[in-house]
């Protein structure tokens, strides 16, 4: 039963009895697996592009950038803290001295070359009395790694990581994701001398980032010659979703209030349906690289962004033969062979259908938000990516999907997924509005039966959590997707502190 005070709070955040109890009953029901057709890879779901279709590509986004609108949209809401797992646990471990080959001891062995040396320095110094070197010197370990993560020192282990030095230039400037995020906008994103850009930041950074922005943008536009639009929200409150208990029952705290957890990424479609743009990146806050390592992530922005306005140019003449009543036979057999081998939709009957229901059939496939997606070569590691997956419809269709959306209990699943080829770097081009040029209700498109349950924990009390349909998996189910073949070399995440040693994140 909910009270005045649960029906206040709820009304506080924007969320319906209604989406309460759905939600109490999806913790009952759980999610069905999905049922897949296969592993999406080349010549079955995945476009393996030529020279001269790269280059066509290329040369419709330049078209397109002339009077087109377009904007970068990044998730940045992750806090750090993951980046310094190891680093947490040597602090507050017993042992002074690090393992040999451990996480710890390659960055203290190469502490020099690490982007934030010099911001570490100065707060050592401020702290300890003692630079970096001196402290290693001294066996002061524990002192140098503090100060990277504590409060006191660097406190990295608190902040963002879109705000985290990432790149250090020869120059002696240093720069941030969110930095970098910028000047890749600037390079693939420009249109009209304006640069588009919308993060999605924490409620409690929000301040930070702004600060952050108020400091850099200035300097970025006299580079430039351009002029940056920078946005900003946070998850909204009504996509948070409500705890239960093991048994299913509404989970309270202490004082008998409703707890209400994110609802993982997937809320960012409503976020994602406010951004004013025809075309929209998205693009995770890590993946960055310094400016001289970038030349291939230029590319295949444009490669991309230029495949997206193809199918958006076929899905237009299309859709005015239709709606006209011009199509032909031969019209028609071009638009089976569009969408089964450009879209990749399976889908049986539809040369026995009449012109009246194909066209039908046709304009309700058309109708919908399109994506591009980047995908890379599989090295060796079997899970979430490219699939093509049933849908409620009968169809099937290109659909990124993680490991818990598939029965691992089924054998056949389980060798789709260890002979996967591809992976998904999140590297989306996203088309937003349709051909009147109105924006999609990106709600209408979401598959409600793709997300998941998981097993928290609050005050040391067990409770279950439910996340919405993934941004890119169920909450872009009902788009047209085309998967595209992308070098490796474009996707270059930071998931630990250790990654920013690697080549590809030093400036050459």
């Amino acid at each position: 039963m909910l009270t005045p005070s649960d029906l206040a709070v709820l009304k506080e955040r924007g969320i319906s009895q209604e989406t309460l109890n759905e939600q109490l009953k999806r913790f009952q029901t759980g999610f069905p697996h999905l049922r897949l057709a296969g592993a999406a890879s080349p010549g079955n779901g995945i476009l393996v592009l030529s020279d001269q279709e790269r280059q066509a590509a290329v040369e419709r986004w330049n078209k397109f950038l002339v009077n087109g609108d377009v904007c970068k949209f990044v998730p940045a809401s992750g806090a750090a803290s993951r980046m310094f797992k190891a680093l947490f646990s040597f602090v507050n471990g017993t042992e002074n001295e690090p393992a040999a080959d451990s996480p710890v001891a390659e960055i203290i062995a190469n502490i020099h070359k690490m982007p934030f040396y010099s911001q570490l320095d100065e707060v050592l110094k401020a702290n300890k009395g003692k630079t970096a070197d001196e402290l290693i010197d001294a066996g002061q370990y524990k002192d140098v790694i503090a100060g990277i993560i504590n409060p006191e020192g660097l406190n990295y282990g608190n902040l963002p990581k879109g705000l985290l030095s990432f790149h250090r230039y020869a120059d002696g400037t240093v720069r941030t994701p969110l930095e970098e995020q910028l000047v890749e906008g600037a390079q693939t994103a420009a249109a009209n001398g304006k640069v588009k850009v919308h993060f999605t930041v924490a409620a409690n950074h929000m301040d930070l980032f702004k600060r952050k922005l108020a400091e850099v943008l200035p300097g970025l536009e006299s580079r430039t010659g351009l002029k940056f639009d920078v946005s900003m929200s946070v998850q909204k409150p009504s996509t948070d979703t409500v705890a239960a208990n093991p048994d299913n029952t509404l989970f309270r705290d202490d004082n008998g209030n409703l707890v209400f957890r994110p609802g993982g990424h997937g809320a960012l479609i409503s976020n994602l349906g406010d951004i004013d743009a025809t075309v929209v990146f998205i693009k995770n806050i890590d993946n960055v690289v310094p400016d001289s390592r970038r030349s291939d992530t230029v590319l295949y922005k444009q490669v991309l962004g230029g495949v997206l306005l193809t199918v958006k140019d076929t899905i237009a003449v299309y859709t005015k033969l239709i709606n006209e009543g011009n199509a032909t036979d031969v019209d028609y057999a071009e638009m089976i062979k569009f969408v089964r081998n450009t879209l990749c939709i399976k889908a049986d009957g539809l040369e026995s259908m009449s012109k009246e229901n194909l066209g039908k059939w046709m304009l309700s496939k058309f109708n919908r938000p399109v994506r591009v997606c980047g995908m890379v070569r599989n090295e060796g590691e079997p899970g979430g990516g490219p699939y093509i997956a049933y849908n409620a419809d009968g169809t099937a269709s290109p659909q990124i999907l993680e490991s818990t959306q598939i029965d691992m209990g089924n054998s056949e699943n389980v060798a789709m997924m260890q002979n996967a080829t591809h992976f998904n770097p999140v590297d989306l081009v996203c088309l937003l509005r349709d051909l009147e040029g109105k924006p999609f209700n990106l709600s209408e498109h979401v598959d409600q039966n793709t997300g998941f349950i998981s097993s928290k924990s609050f005050a040391g009390r067990e409770l279950k959590a439910l996340e919405l349909p993934g941004l890119w998996n169920g909450a872009m189910s009902d788009w047209n997707t085309v998967f595209v073949e992308v070098p490796v070399s474009t996707f270059n995440p930071v998931k630990t502190v250790n990654d920013l040693l690697r080549p590809v994140h030093q400036e050459a």
